[in-house]
């Protein structure tokens, strides 16, 4: 561990209180929020079953990129993980506008989250105001990320735990209506669905181009967990185990659980029909499901969000020990938390609770195609960073890695061409455009504060 701090220049003060199931979990519940439970349909709207196909592909470069990223955090196991690695490996600018950019990311997702909350509060109080509901929820997880990191483990872990079980009954229950018919009078419902309404792509190879930004969007968060590198108490064995886990999670909680909904209901109904995981249980007679599916798909929004104010607390701890952020940023409070980092933070999502209050109705899609191409760009470090580090090793080195990427640098150059060719697909709908305009913006602004600032001047 110490090695990796002499390399970076950084004195972390934090707590090494996450333990291999926290860091488990947190890493699938920062992934598991409203991409799965609220985005999911409108990516299905528009690809129709072969969102499958979207899904499927994405996953696996998410894993290629999680491999990479592993292969480096092992080495360097640091709270600021891939902003860390992008200022050894590609430069201090690279690694302050991905640090950054990452911080940024989070804030729009944490947006889209305490919007979610306040979409589903209106099943029991319709008449709530949604913006209300955002800031109840934003003061709530503000509060639980002030604890000592082992406790906001815990709290993670229960979190993630509801929503992880929901769904694996879930699908359960939609084996059984497809396969025996339980709940449909007996009648097994098989998988013709899939292809009978317009076919499996009925919208063609555009629709699913179309799907892309919110499926890519969907996978947001799963680097998480990078970002407990710092305070994990076995880094090499806990991080490794975590990454190893992430395909077939992603199978069994993204490509089977959407499968399963559309072969008991056609694609081209779920956005009319309401909650497709409700109509699930109802049809297994569970009287509550509505109540009980709503409690679960806010526990997941607050999970996420809970998630993002971990990480952008801990980025911008990072960037100060780096001396990219102000220098107060860097303290911590008596349980080894940096709570001026996530106070900062849930400062600026008072942002999302504004725009709440003047455009509930559209605020959701905005924010998600934004905080995509924030995730993109954490991403596309990521696979270069990892190609950087290979640079430095000879041939006997790299023999000797503890954590290989696979095949690099093959697949680091496939998951690059696939980002951008969702970059592309983004400018096809016009409400993901806006985020091709947004994010260049944010770049040029930190660009020109960190020149101005002279921190191209100062040592990192």
């Amino acid at each position: 561990m110490e090695k990796g701090k002499e390399n970076y220049g950084l004195n972390e003060n934090l707590d090494r209180g996450l333990k291999d199931r926290h860091i488990q979990l947190i890493g699938l519940g920062g992934a598991i929020g409203v991409g799965l439970f609220l985005g999911s349909a409108t990516a299905i709207e528009a690809a129709g079953p072969a969102v499958l196909l979207a899904y499927a592909a994405a996953g696996i470069v998410i894993y290629f990129i999680m491999r990479a990223m592993g292969e480096v955090l092992i080495e360097y196991p640091v709270s600021g993980a891939f902003s860390a690695h992008a200022a050894k490996f590609q430069g201090p600018l690279m690694g302050y506008l991905t640090g950054w950019s990452y911080w940024f990311m989070w804030i729009g997702t944490g947006m889209a989250e305490i919007t979610a909350i306040g979409i589903y509060m209106h099943h029991w109080f319709p008449d709530l105001p949604q913006w209300l509901t955002a800031l109840g929820a934003l003061l709530f997880m503000t509060a639980v990320n002030f604890i000592a990191v082992s406790a906001y483990g815990e709290f993670e872990f229960w979190f993630a735990l509801i929503k992880i079980v929901t769904i694996v009954l879930m699908i359960i229950g939609c084996i059984g209506i497809i396969v025996f018919g339980v709940g449909n009078n007996g009648i097994p419902t098989g998988i013709a669905n899939l292809w009978t309404h317009g076919g499996f792509m009925p919208n063609g190879i555009h629709g699913v181009l179309l799907a892309m930004v919110m499926v890519m969007y969907s996978y947001l968060g799963i680097e998480i967990v990078g970002v407990t590198a710092g305070e994990a108490h076995d880094p090499r064995k806990t991080l490794a185990a975590a990454i190893d886990k992430v395909f077939w999670r992603i199978l069994l909680f993204y490509v089977l659980s959407l499968a399963v909904i559309m072969c008991i209901y056609p694609w081209d109904q779920i956005g009319d029909i309401g909650s497709p995981f409700v109509l699930v249980f109802n049809k297994l007679g569970i009287g509550f499901a509505a109540d009980f599916i709503n409690f679960v798909v806010i526990t997941s929004a607050l999970s996420s969000c809970n998630s993002g104010l971990f990480s952008t607390g801990r980025m911008l701890y990072n960037l100060s020990l780096q001396k990219k952020a102000p220098a107060f940023l860097a303290k911590v409070n008596k349980n080894h938390v940096p709570k001026r980092g996530i106070l900062i933070s849930s400062c600026v999502l008072l942002i999302g609770v504004l725009l709440n209050y003047i455009a509930p109705s559209r605020i959701f899609i905005y924010i998600t195609s934004v905080a995509s191409f924030g995730a993109m760009w954490t991403w596309v470090v990521i696979l270069i960073s990892q190609l950087c580090y290979r640079k430095t090793l000879s041939p006997e080195q790299v023999i000797k890695l503890h954590y290989k990427m696979p095949l690099s640098p093959y697949t680091n150059y496939l998951s690059l061409l696939f980002i951008a060719g969702v970059v592309i697909a983004s400018a096809l709908d016009e409400k993901t455009q806006i985020a091709l305009f947004i994010f260049p913006v944010w770049l040029i602004i930190l660009i020109v504060i960190y020149y101005a600032a002279g921190m191209n001047k100062k040592s990192a």
